[in-house]
């Protein structure tokens, strides 16, 4: 249940619930399960305890937890008895009737709704033609319990004695009657989970008690869609929030996410290993740190800290850390004004698990939140951008792809410039998906839509997968830049062997950030300890043009009457320190860092090159790459290097 809980499963379905033993009054003999559906908000689907229970008890042991319990009618009108497993009747009304999934579904739903941390059972009969004599299963039960006790199988082996005898008395026909009401309670637990489904879909969500209690918020109703709830401008009052009266300088459209670094500790001793990657299929030590995370938040928490004003839009769920996440958000001075609350989802969260030295090994997110929200940004993102009019829009990949290229669309006609932050191999290829209007085409220079993309290497090669698989290497329009850039066949790879290395040559780094500029005229790759490669279109007149200073990094020249494009400048970046192990404390946020820095020094008035922000923007990775957080909480050191 407990698990089912954290990943976001609402309906449980099962063979059978444990109970209170006989003479559980004096033994205080109770099946944990019934505590723990107490206090983990799942609807459980059983055949009810076995009859060898205490079953009044029972139901009041569940009463006294706060839970809920009905039976489903199964085609029985009036009254029905509580079910004992293998018998559709105990002799023990059953405290409810539920006569359909969708009634079922719709108490799951009111309770989710109503913010109750307590679950449901709902008990399925076993199905009729399988279902043993009450008479008949008495007698059994009762001879399989006194045998029990002649040879003194009590505590946990009662149980399984107890079962075993069941099974010998009944010839097997109790085996029968349980793989039957398994199959019975998981076609029955997924017909309910369909019709919680469509009451999660639906127009309208009731509002839990806790957003009720909350000063200053809104309830934005759109026809025909989601009804959404946000954070009113009631909160910027709040600690030291952003006054968003103010313009914002800066949107950022992404993730919020309750972050956990898994980092390994190899064991010491006689059990110690000279490995130190943590094995896969078994537990392994390490130690687990919590923070708040996201990419999103990641970048907009870094554009605060360094004094730019900044509104972060995302959507988070109605659970218990939703109300953790807005209290970490007022905490570190960020509006939740562009924070919208869907109280039937789930509030991001990412698992990272990592080696002895802090590095990724694998990593595990859930962001479905973000997925679908096409509704919310049409009611209620679309009017902030447009009202604010901001300098940069950043989008990471973490939305789904129709949303994520509304998000460029609005941010483009707002007059925004687009930074895209990929977030992972995965999610990054939704820039490229297949399928859109023009409308939403991405477009190339000049009439590119985003300006700037920061990918690591693997996240590039991914982009650039998606952009030949969906053919938009084919376009007449992206093969009349690439023809304007002046690169030359001749001697190409030894002069890009010349500006990056051999081994990023090998991989295909630079020729597939080329071949994406048409769309994203700036590719910052991150290459980790090897540093950062800079790929970038020159406009004409750009002073690196003709600057002996640069005149290595110019890896081509347009046509000197060309208007739009002048060149292309390529430069390896070297990390701006080499961070010993033992000073590595998560390599989480260390990206998205980067990210933010960079653009709160474009967003200056007087803003510096984007040479010497990237050498910045390097700086405040390390900050992170020592930090328990997921941005350094001195990374406002860097403001004066803006």
């Amino acid at each position: 249940m407990v698990l089912a809980h954290l990943a976001g499963i609402r309906i449980f379905a099962t063979g059978g619930l444990g109970g209170v033993h006989r003479g559980g009054e004096d033994s205080m003999d109770i099946s944990a399960d019934l505590t723990e559906l107490g206090r983990t908000p799942v609807t459980v689907i059983s055949s009810g305890c076995k009859s060898f229970l205490d079953i009044p008890r029972t139901l009041e042991y569940l009463e006294t937890q706060g839970v809920g319990v009905g039976t489903f009618a199964d085609g029985r009108e009036g009254n029905v008895d509580f079910p004992a497993f293998w018998t559709r009747e105990s002799g023990i009304p059953s405290p409810t009737v539920i006569r359909s999934e969708q009634e079922a579904a719709a108490i799951t739903h009111a309770q989710a709704a109503l913010g109750l941390s307590s679950g449901l059972h709902f008990a399925n009969p076993v199905p009729a033609r399988y279902s043993i004599p009450r008479s008949k299963m008495d007698a059994i039960i009762s001879q399989a319990v006194s045998d029990a006790q002649k040879i003194g199988a009590t505590g946990s082996d009662n149980t399984p004695f107890v079962l075993a005898r069941i099974r010998e008395l009944t010839d097997g026909q109790s085996i029968t009657a349980n793989r039957a009401l398994i199959e019975a309670n998981v076609m029955r637990g997924t017909k309910v989970a369909c019709e919680l489904a469509k009451l999660q879909a639906s127009p309208v969500d009731i509002p839990d008690r806790s957003q009720a209690l909350q000063p200053g918020r809104t309830s934005i109703q759109k026809e025909n869609g989601p009804h959404v709830q946000s954070a009113s401008p009631g909160w910027e009052n709040a600690g030291n929030l952003a006054i968003q009266a103010q313009r914002v300088e800066v949107f950022v459209a992404g993730s919020l996410a309750i972050d956990l670094s898994c980092n390994f500790t190899p064991p010491k001793g006689p059990q110690s290993s000279s490995s130190s990657l943590p094995k896969p299929r078994t537990s392994n030590p390490a130690q687990i740190l919590q923070s708040l995370g996201g990419v999103g938040q990641n970048v907009a928490t870094t554009l605060h800290q360094l004094g730019t004003n900044v509104q972060l839009c995302s959507r988070i769920g109605g659970d218990d850390a939703a109300a953790s996440v807005k209290k970490m958000l007022v905490a570190k001075g960020l509006s939740l004004s562009g924070i919208i609350e869907k109280s039937s989802g789930r509030t991001s969260q990412y698992v990272a698990v990592n080696d002895a030295q802090k590095d990724l090994v694998l990593a595990m997110a859930d962001m479905d939140i973000l997925q679908g929200c096409q509704s919310e940004l049409d009611a209620v993102w679309k009017s902030c951008l447009d009202r604010h009019r901001p300098k940069w829009l950043v989008v990471d990949a973490c939305w789904d792809a129709d949303t994520l290229r509304k998000w460029i669309k609005y941010g483009k006609a707002a007059n925004a410039r687009i930074a895209f932050e990929p977030v992972s191999v995965a999610k990054s290829r939704s820039l490229f998906a297949p399928g859109f209007d023009d409308s939403l085409d991405l477009g190339v220079l000049p009439n590119h839509m985003v300006s700037l993309a920061t990918p690591n290497s693997l996240e590039l090669a991914s982009m650039h997968a998606a952009a030949r698989e969906t053919g938009w290497f084919e376009r007449d329009d992206w093969w009349k830049v690439i023809d304007a850039l002046g690169l030359s066949s001749s001697g190409s790879r030894d002069k890009l062997v010349s500006m990056t290395n051999a081994s990023l040559v090998d991989e295909g780094i630079p020729q597939q950030s080329i071949q994406l500029l048409p769309f994203i005229p700036t590719v910052l790759t991150k290459l980790g300890e090897k540093g950062v490669l800079m790929t970038q279109v020159l406009r004409p007149g750009d002073d690196r043009l003709t600057s002996p200073t640069h005149a290595r990094h110019i890896l081509a020249r347009a046509d000197i009457n060309h208007h739009t494009i002048g060149g292309v400048y390529m430069r390896m970046f070297p990390p701006a320190e080499q961070v010993p192990a033992r000073d590595v404390v998560s390599v989480n946020g260390i990206g998205d860092t980067f990210l933010g820095v960079i653009v709160a020094g474009l967003t200056k008035e007087s803003p510096k090159t984007l040479i010497d922000l990237i050498h910045v923007a390097q700086k405040g990775s390390v900050m992170t790459l020592k930090s328990h957080e997921s941005v350094s909480p001195e990374i406002n050191k860097l403001q004066k290097l803006l």
